[in-house]
Order: C-alpha cells, then structure tokens, then sequence
C-alpha cells in the first residue's frame, strides 16, 4: 500500500509539472511607433495559446524602460523610432537585460541593418513582409534561445558565409565608434530638437550636449547639422519622411 501510495503522488507530482509547463506563456513586448502595426501584431499574436503580449511602446526609449520594469521574454522591435531608435533600444536591452531576446521587425532588409542589428544582439531580424507563420516561429525560436532570420535573409547570410570561407576571409565585424550617448544625441539632433530640449530629454546639461554634437561631428567628419541628418537618415536612426527642423 505504501508503494502504491508513492506511485500516486509520483503520478500526482509529473502531472503538475506538465501542467505548468503547458500553462507558461512566452511574455512579448511589442514596440513599434506605428498604432496600426500594433495593433495588427496584438490582434495576430492574441490568439495563441503560448504567447502573451505583456506592453507595448512606440519608442526605442519606452521600450528599453518597460523591458526593465516588465521583464518579457521577447520584444518584437522595430528600427525606425523617434526617440530612441530600434538599434540602439537594442543595445541598451542587451546589456541592462541580458535575458530579453529582441527580435527586429522593421521593412528595412538591407544587409548593413541586418549586420548592424545581429552585432547589437538581435536574437533575429524579420521583413514586416513575412509570412505571419514566421513571426510565430521566429518569436518561439527566440525564447528559446535560437537565432531566426526571415528566409531571404537567413539565405543571404548563409552566401556570405560560404563566400567568406571560400575566400579565407573573416566574415567582416563593424566597429561602432559612437558611444550609446552620442548615438542618442544623434538621433535627437536629427530630429531637430534644440539643445535645450535634447538636455531636458536625457537629463544632462547644455554644454554636455554641445560636447556629445561637437564629439559627433569630429568622429564623423560632418561639420553641420543638415550632414548629420542626412548621415542619419542613411543610416536608418531616423526615417526619410521625417521633416526635420534642421534641414527645414
């Protein structure tokens, strides 16, 4: 009787177990300045039973905050945000939490973000294009702990790994010469805010910001504020649609 008494809690314990894990959700954070996308990831991603959308923000700024209150398992990041662009939100994620995966979704494909991004610790990078299977796939492989890339992408980063080696060349690394903080003044100063506003926005002061555009401008070689706009712009920290008071 004893035996079969043991059994039972055995059978009682294994199937809590399983029942926890079954109830465990994937905890997302979605962060994309666009309501309608939003809304459209929120109304795709509610429906599965092993996803839950835990916030949401609409900038790279907000979003970094929220993953340090929240904690998720996954953010869905976007590239393209005021603020705070997606790639530095990445970085900053990255390092202050180590264990959020950050899985860009941006209508930039081109091989420089995807690099830039990959380096900045994006778990996977998806076309807002793919297929809605993908996003799914890509948001379990995540918090899994594995990389995931939209085909085309995963397919051109598999050529320039076959041509790397056939070459003997190192796959190449990009250096990144702007700190985190200048790359925030960057983008602040492209989207024309005045030191003033942009000191207020990061809680330093003036003349700290007139450092950080003076330090800018040496690194980059870029002596006015229209060149860092366009470099800016080029680079994907801000979009081309954004009206900026600098060039205005």
């Amino acid at each position: 009787m004893a035996q079969e008494h043991i059994a039972q809690l055995k059978q009682l314990i294994d199937l809590k177990s399983d029942n926890q894990i079954i109830m465990h959700k994937i905890k997302v954070l979605l962060a994309d300045d666009h309501n309608v996308v939003r809304q459209g990831l929120r109304a795709l991603l509610a429906v599965e039973p092993d996803i839950e959308i835990v916030g949401e923000a609409d900038t790279g700024r907000q979003a970094v905050a929220l993953v340090k209150k929240l904690l998720p398992d996954v953010v869905i990041m976007d590239i393209a945000m005021p603020l705070m662009n997606g790639l530095e939100a990445t970085r900053q994620i990255i390092s202050q939490v180590p264990t959020a995966k950050v899985l860009i979704l941006s209508t930039y494909s081109e091989d420089d973000y995807v690099q830039q991004l990959t380096e900045a610790g994006a778990a996977g990078y998806l076309i807002k294009q793919t297929a809605a299977q993908d996003l799914l796939k890509g948001i379990r492989e995540a918090y899994k702990g594995n990389a995931f890339f939209s085909p085309s992408i995963a397919k051109r980063l598999r050529d320039h790994c076959r041509e790397a080696f056939a070459s003997g060349q190192p796959v190449k690394q990009r250096s990144h010469s702007l700190t985190s903080r200048e790359a925030e003044v960057l983008q602040l100063i492209a989207e024309g805010q005045p030191n003033k506003q942009i000191a207020s926005e990061l809680c330093i002061s003036i003349k700290t910001v007139e450092k950080h555009r003076q330090q800018l401008m040496n690194k980059l070689n870029i002596h006015d504020i229209a060149g860092l706009t366009r470099h800016a712009i080029s680079k994907g920290i801000i979009e081309s649609n954004v009206i900026s008071k600098a060039i205005a």
